[in-house]
Parts: structure tokens; sequence; C-alpha cells
């Protein structure tokens, strides 16, 4: 949608050809329902946000960064909002007008659109592309001409909205390298069978640190979330940028529940709480330190006696405890599939694309962006801006061509 807008801003003709029966349906379950469709923030801190080649993004962001995104869609009639963290929605919360505000204003530049339609190949004949298109409804094969073709598919992530990979194929059937795939921003599923017991917990200002033998990977404070399967949330999506495609045997998961509290000052909090109830069962005195879902576990995990009155229970149990709470470890066993995954990692090399205008540096007319290269944010609203970003690159280097 950004390379079309971009194009036809530029004074080209546009077709826009869609496989879906309408447009934008992964911008569509974005930011659960919601759109993050952009972080209010300058270029240094896009690009920090980069997991997978950021300095290949200098010119997009700096061509089209989210300041000018924000623009565009304002200028185009839809109201923003910023959140926490600078995360950027629509006013209205609901991602349907996101789609409907680029959809609108490709209607007023006149872009043709081809909604239900396949592209089955992409080919190429004295500096003229051909399209070989396939509708839906009746399987009728059509042949569209074009002096450039942007290829702008996305990934693998939520096959169910289109992103099959067709852009790979694309890529690799015109002498383009595909780097390795992997689902990314993915929940995690986890040896340890007592996070069932856990399911629908969702934890608030916890520390998370990913390891890889002594190697820290990811460590960050916010929230988690505990599955039928494993884990999942922003901290999990996140650190799973950092591990995607990587052997997680040897991975450990460490969170700090309580974080704000040394382990001196939790101890003394644990022993305000026994004194408070010395008669109780240890497995009725931790209400107030943790949520109901978790005590069962904790009280399993710590070794100490569920039936256990809190005034027997020895310094040294305390302190068991205590490490527990302030480490309390899992044990990765694996990612969740494309299904689940917000983005794809991996895609067509940058080493084959011209990062200035998005143009593919084997075969000339051919451009690329979006997901479909190999470039991966952490969450945000930075992967949105990357598609704006080299959308509007793309769209805007072909029609000057």
């Amino acid at each position: 949608m950004m390379a079309a807008l971009s194009a036809s801003d530029n004074g080209a003709e546009v077709i826009l050809i869609e496989k879906n029966e309408k447009l934008g349906k992964k911008v569509y379950i974005t930011g659960k329902g919601r759109c993050n469709v952009t972080n209010n923030s300058d270029v240094e801190n896009l690009l920090l946000h980069v997991i997978t080649n950021p300095k290949f993004l200098y010119s997009a962001f700096y061509t089209f960064d989210s300041y000018m995104m924000m623009e565009l869609l304002e200028k185009e009639g839809l109201r923003l909002k910023t959140e926490r963290g600078n995360r950027v929605f629509p006013e209205s919360d609901k991602s349907s007008d996101v789609i409907k505000t680029l959809r609108e204003a490709l209607k007023r530049r006149g872009v043709e659109i081809l909604y239900d339609t396949t592209v089955s190949d992409v080919e190429t004949e004295d500096g003229h592309f051909k399209a070989v298109t396939v509708l839906k409804e009746n399987k009728q094969k059509k042949v569209i001409e074009g002096d450039a073709v942007i290829i702008a598919t996305g990934g693998l992530s939520y096959p169910t909205t289109g992103s099959t990979g067709d852009g790979y194929r694309f890529a690799e059937d015109t002498g383009h390298q595909v780097k390795e795939c992997h689902p990314s921003l993915v929940p995690m599923n986890i040896k340890e069978e007592f996070v069932k017991e856990m399911q629908g917990l969702s934890l608030r200002n916890v520390n998370y640190t990913l390891k890889n033998g002594k190697k820290v990977l990811y460590d960050e404070q916010g929230e988690m979330l505990f599955t039928h399967f494993g884990i999942s949330g922003p901290l999990v999506l996140t650190s799973s940028c950092y591990c995607a495609g990587k052997d997680v045997s040897k991975m450990k998961i460490s969170i700090d529940l309580k974080p704000a509290l040394s382990k001196e000052q939790l101890d003394e909090r644990i022993l305000r709480d026994f004194s408070e109830c010395k008669n109780s069962f240890f497995k009725n005195s931790l209400g107030k330190l943790l949520p109901a879902k978790m005590v069962p576990v904790i009280v399993k995990l710590s070794g100490i006696d569920a039936e256990k009155k809190v005034n027997e229970i020895t310094k040294e149990e305390r302190a068991k405890l205590v490490e527990l709470l302030k480490n309390f470890e899992l044990t990765p066993a694996g990612f969740r599939s494309y299904n689940e995954a917000i983005i794809t990692k991996g895609g067509v090399s940058v080493k084959d694309i011209n990062p200035a205008t998005m143009e593919s540096k084997k075969m000339a007319g051919i451009y690329f962006a979006g997901e479909v290269i190999d470039l991966d944010a952490t969450t945000g609203g930075y992967n949105l801006q990357i598609a704006w970003s080299t959308g509007y690159l793309a769209g805007m280097s072909a029609a000057l061509l």
C-alpha cells in the first residue's frame, strides 16, 4: 500500500495486485487489532530497535521516518495518539481505520487494485516485467506488464493473512539469495510442566533474562504471560528476536519476580508476612507476595513442606525461597510456529538490494519492500515502520526509474 502511494505521488501509473479479498489483512491483526502503526521517535531510536541489518535502513528511514508516516496518515484524515513506549495507535483503537485511510488514499490517487488475484510468476523481457496472475474466482490467467515491479509480499508469519512466502520464490527465480527464515517475535514452548498450572497468569514489572550458557542474550524488565504451552507477552516475544533459528537446548530463562527488592529486603518482607500469620501453614502465607495461581508452584519448588507452620521455617529454608523468587528458572523447548509469529526473521539478502533505492542489484527494475527483506526489529511499531519506509522508498525509486 505504501509503495503504491509513493509511486503514484511520484507520477507513476500503478497497479496493486492483492491476493486477498481486501487490503491489509496483516495490518488488521497487528497490535491485537489496534495497530501499533509506528513509534513516535527519531531515526536514531528506530535504528536502535532494528535487530537484523540496521545500517541497511539508513536511507529508507531518513527518506521517510515515523514523523512523516504520522503526518501522512493525519493528512489523509486519521487521528492518532501516542501511548507508553512512544507506541502510536489510531485514536479509535481500530486497525481497520488505518487500512481504510490507506485504501481511500489509494483510491484518490487512482491506483488500480486487483483483489483476489495471485501472482504465479514474475517474468522479464527486454527490460519490461510481466506478472502472470491467476484470478481466485475462475482461475483465469492474465499477464500484467510494467516498467518496474515492487515485491512487497511479506514473509511467512500468519499465513492465513496471505503471507505464504511467494516473494522468496520470486526473488530466488530472479537470481537473488534468500537468507534462511524463522518465526520471530513468537511465543516460546517451555519444558517445565508446572507452567500449565499458571496458564493465563500475567506478570508485570518482572525482570526477564535469557542466557545461552553464560552469555546474556536479552535482559529487560516488563510484562510476560504464562500459557498452556509455555510463555508469551512483550518480554518473551522480544527475546525471541535474539535467538530465532538458534539451538535453544542450552538456553535458560531467569525471572526475577521482585526486581525492586534486594535479597535482604525480600527476606525482610517475607519475615513480615510470616509474622502476621504465625500459626498459618506455609502454603497459605504467600498470598500477599504472589499471584494466587503462582503460589502452589512456588510452594512446590521451594522444597518447604506445604503444611509446615511459618514460625517453624528455618533461615536456610527462607534463603532458598528468596533465591527462587529472585531467580525463577525456565527451560526453553523451542518456538511456536509461523501461525503465531508476528514477523519472519530472514528473507531476501540485503547484499542483493541497493539500500538507497530498494532496487535489486541483480536485475534492474525489480524492487523489494517490507518483511520479504532480511530485516526485523523488536516490538513497538518498529517492524511496521520498516515496511512503511522501505515501501515509500521503493515506490518513489520505481516511479523515477
